[in-house]
């Protein structure tokens, strides 16, 4: 097996470790899912804009519903195991790296969502416990490279559905990745070549996404945010992006 493929399925591996500790313990299952409801309130409030727009809306619900949504992707992450030695060995190198970078963006946001959880009570997430878990995780850098992550991926899919042959090849899978129960992935890889596609070029929408994160990210990791997460906020203030 490649080392390409060794990555990914051990990225899926990852996210299975979690799901299995979660399992164990439902206590931190609730909260994981209750951070990762509020988490999907946090990027609709962030980018709210952006979801209303006429052009980037489609893209920024993508965003919203499949990379910061509190679904369980269990069923398409089965799917996705079972198909990558021949993803990796019938794929374009282009198109295998964004998968790789797919996985590990989703290993990565599950181990920060176990940790955020460990550092969360069992009441209902707020502007000023929601900062205070993100702290306590004392992790900066692997948020950072979170978003890096996100990026990457919105950006291939950008280059991805400038390929004509490409989409023909996606739309003309769709019957036989049904029929070899395939579905859930198959779904999921068309939403997002339609979202981006539907853009007409996906650099501003990337570029905003990316500028509201990392400042948020920095204004998360900053000392004085708990207490001004339960203080007087100024409008321009970065934490009112939290709901």
């Amino acid at each position: 097996m490649s080392d390409i493929a060794t990555r990914i399925l051990q990225s899926l591996a990852a996210v299975d470790v979690e799901r299995r500790r979660r399992a164990a313990m439902p206590a931190l299952a609730a909260r994981v899912d209750a951070l990762k409801a509020y988490q999907q309130k946090r990027f609709a409030c962030t980018h709210a804009s952006l979801l209303a727009h006429p052009r980037y809306g489609r893209a920024a619900n993508f965003f919203l519903n499949e990379l910061y949504g509190p679904q369980d992707f269990t069923q398409r992450d089965a799917q996705f195991s079972r198909i990558v030695p021949a993803l990796v060995r019938l794929f374009p190198a282009d198109t295998v790296a964004t998968v790789e970078s797919l996985a590990a963006v989703h290993a990565l946001s599950e181990r920060l969502d176990t940790a955020m959880a460990t550092h969360h009570d069992d009441a209902p997430p707020t502007r000023a416990s929601y900062v205070a878990a993100w702290q306590a995780t004392g992790e900066p850098a692997a948020r950072t490279r979170q978003i890096e992550l996100v990026m990457r991926v919105g950006a291939a899919l950008d280059r991805h559905t400038r390929s004509f042959v490409l989409r023909a090849s996606l739309k003309a899978m769709r019957g036989p990745a049904r029929a070899a129960g395939m579905g859930a992935l198959q779904a999921f890889l068309e939403a997002g070549f339609d979202a981006f596609g539907a853009m007409g070029g996906a650099r501003d929408f990337l570029a905003s996404i990316q500028a509201r994160e990392n400042a948020l990210a920095t204004r998360l990791f900053d000392p004085a945010a708990v207490a001004a997460a339960t203080g007087a906020l100024a409008p321009e203030d970065v934490l009112n992006q939290l709901p």
